[in-house]
C-alpha cells in the first residue's frame, strides 16, 4: 500500500507523492515531450480514477501537478477526491529535448541521421536534452515547497517519467546518466518520498494500477507490463 503520513513523536513526517501520469493519447507515437494537446485515453482516465481511489483514507492536502494537460487529467480525480484545487507547477514539467515532435518508435534508424550526431556528443549531460542536473534542481525546489504546503500530511506531484526517475536516481546516488529501459516508473505509477521535517527518511514505489498496465501503450515502457508505443 502506499506510505501513510503520521507523526513520529514531536516531529512532524510529511509524505511526498510523486506520481506519472496515465496513459496518452498518441496514435502516431510522437515524442510529445512538452508539445500541448496530449491528453489521456479512456484508459489513461480509468488510470486517474483508480489513483484516486489508492489515496482514499490517506491526508493529502495539496495536489499540484505539471501544466501539461495529461498530468492535470491524471491529477484532477484525486484532487476533486479531497475537495481541492489543482496547483501547477512549472518546476515538474516534462524534461526538454530536441527530439521532440519526432516518431521516434516507429522508425528507430531515423535517430542515426548524420544531421542528429552532433546532438549525442554527451550522453552523460545529455546533450539532446535538459541535462540531468538541472531537471534535479527543479524537482527538488518544487518537492521542497510541496513539504511546506503539505506539513504533518501528503501532498502529490503529478509529473513525468524523466523528472521522476531523474529525482529517484539522485536520491539512490545512482548516475544520472541511465538506460531508459530500465526505469521504475510506469504510467500512474507512485514514487513515495517520506521526510521528517525536511530530512527524507524512506523513498517507497507502488503501481496502483499494475493490474491494467499490460493493456496499455508506453512512450517508454521501463520495466513496465506496457507494450512500447509505436
Amino acid at each position: 500500500m502506499i506510505p501513510r503520513s503520521s507523526k513520529l513523536g514531536r516531529m512532524d513526517i510529511t509524505t511526498v507523492h510523486l506520481v506519472r501520469h496515465g496513459e496518452v493519447d498518441n496514435p502516431e507515437g510522437v515524442l510529445y515531450g512538452r508539445q500541448p494537446g496530449y491528453h489521456l485515453t479512456q484508459l489513461g482516465h480509468q488510470m486517474a480514477a483508480k489513483l484516486a481511489q489508492a489515496f482514499d483514507g490517506h491526508d493529502i492536502r495539496t495536489v499540484i501537478t505539471s501544466p501539461l494537460e495529461r498530468a492535470i487529467e491524471t491529477g484532477t480525480p484525486t484532487a476533486q477526491h479531497f475537495g481541492l484545487d489543482i496547483k501547477t507547477d512549472e518546476r515538474v514539467i516534462e524534461a526538454d529535448n530536441k527530439f521532440e515532435g519526432l516518431d521516434v518508435n516507429s522508425n528507430r534508424w531515423k535517430l542515426a541521421s548524420p544531421k542528429f550526431w552532433s546532438w549525442y556528443a554527451n550522453p552523460l549531460e545529455p546533450s539532446w536534452g535538459e541535462p540531468y542536473t538541472d531537471i534535479v534542481a527543479r524537482m527538488s525546489a518544487a518537492i521542497s515547497d510541496a513539504i511546506t504546503q503539505a506539513r504533518g500530511g501528503e501532498a502529490i506531484i503529478v509529473s513525468h517519467q524523466l523528472p521522476i526517475w531523474t529525482m529517484r536516481r539522485f536520491i539512490e546516488r545512482l548516475p544520472l546518466a541511465h538506460d531508459p529501459r530500465k526505469r521504475e516508473c510506469s504510467l500512474a505509477s507512485v514514487t513515495t518520498l517520506t521526510f521528517v521535517g525536511r530530512q527524507l527518511i524512506s523513498l517507497d514505489y507502488w503501481e496502483p494500477v499494475e493490474d491494467i498496465l499490460d493493456q496499455a501503450a508506453d512512450m517508454v515502457p521501463g520495466t513496465s507490463k506496457a507494450q512500447i508505443k509505436k
